[in-house]
């Protein structure tokens, strides 16, 4: 049996699950974060099969998502890439208000995520040496080129536009990971990409893998792909994540 409520953890809306009767029991704790344009409930299934396995899952609502949404559309499709930085930015204060209360066990303290959330995911285990293990699904790492193509905050086409643009991103160099694969690989990683995805492309996390192969550094690495699936999570991807954290943490 799962319990799971709507809460608030350091001003930021999430839902909270955990296994029946354990609301206030020490335990491994894991922060979901759910991908762009989509919601905490809608990845609420991680939360409850996660709890199932004798975990805590806390799922926070991304800024300029549900409750945090003023209903601003176009200005949110320009913004994923300053989304992606308040996730990152926000996780030690979520962390502080459930690690505050006693409730997260020491040395047991997981981050994932999908899509966007892959991507906070990433950037916060090269970040965040207090996380204990980490599983990225459909996410990468490389900011500062994959902005050119996923959601860029605008299209440069003039040489003014171009700077502009180069300086709109700029700040990203501080998130991505290809200055610091070793904080990446340190600390148990899961990836799973789907082979068709057609938003964030299964290369992304090829790359990754390459760039830690070349370095000796995919001892604590696991790494799953699915032929033919597109920018979607499967039963599979579900399953194998849930297996990692049971192993891992």
């Amino acid at each position: 049996m799962v319990e799971m409520f709507a809460e608030y953890a350091g001003g930021i809306p999430v839902l909270h699950a955990v296994p029946a009767g354990q609301r206030d029991a020490v335990l491994p704790t894991v922060f979901f974060h759910h991908g762009f344009l989509s919601s905490k409930e809608m990845y609420s299934y991680f939360g409850y099969v996660l709890a199932e396995r004798g975990l805590r899952v806390i799922l926070p609502e991304a800024d300029m998502h549900g409750e945090r949404f003023n209903g601003d559309e176009s200005y949110r499709l320009t913004h994923f890439w300053d989304i992606l930085r308040r996730n990152v930015d926000e996780l030690p204060q979520l962390v502080e208000h459930y690690r505050s209360r006693g409730l997260i066990a020491p040395g047991r303290l997981g981050v994932a995520g999908v899509s966007l959330g892959g991507m906070t995911t990433l950037a916060a285990k090269a970040r965040y040496d207090w996380i204990d293990a980490a599983a990225a699904l459909m996410g990468s790492g490389y900011f500062l080129s994959l902005a050119h193509t996923l959601f860029p905050p605008f299209r440069p086409e003039s040489e003014e536009e171009k700077r502009r643009f180069a300086q709109d991103i700029a700040p990203l160099a501080q998130y991505e990971i290809g200055h610091q694969l070793e904080k990446v690989a340190d600390r148990p990683l899961f990836l799973w990409h789907g082979l068709a995805d057609d938003l964030v492309p299964a290369a992304e996390s090829a790359r990754l893998m390459a760039e830690l192969g070349a370095r000796g550094l995919l001892e604590k690495v696991v790494y799953r792909t699915e032929a033919g699936i597109a920018h979607k999570i499967t039963v599979n991807a579900q399953v194998e994540c849930c297996r990692f954290f049971e192993e891992y943490l």
